[in-house]
């Protein structure tokens, strides 16, 4: 019988993996996150750079991330990322800049 890989992990760790990865696979937080990532945005206009994203789907979302550790509502009202969402939306950045090079890559193949 083949040994499962999970066996030893912890049951708590898993779902707290399994929740935050819950959470990015819900639409619209991963764009959240990257409008966010070069600094503070108010509501209105990080509406506006959303698209089709209704207002009452942004404002979940953004409590959705306010409440796992990534956004916080600043002094000023804007939203910003807390050093955890920075993490991720540097995370981001490096998923950005390898799918460019893998373009790339595709395309001088062809």
């Amino acid at each position: 019988m083949p040994r499962r890989r999970n066996r030893h992990r912890p049951q708590k760790r898993c779902r707290s993996r399994l929740s935050i990865m819950e959470l990015l696979g819900q639409r619209w937080v991963l764009r959240v996150v990257w409008e966010l990532e070069p600094g503070p945005v108010g509501f209105l206009e990080l509406r506006r750079r959303m698209g089709n994203c209704s207002s009452s789907m942004l404002s979940e979302r953004l409590q959705q991330l306010a409440t796992a550790g990534l956004v916080v509502k600043n002094e000023s009202g804007a939203w910003e990322l807390t050093d955890a969402g920075a993490g991720l939306g540097a995370a981001l950045s490096g998923v950005w800049d390898w799918s460019e090079s893998w373009k790339a890559g595709r395309g001088q193949q062809s």
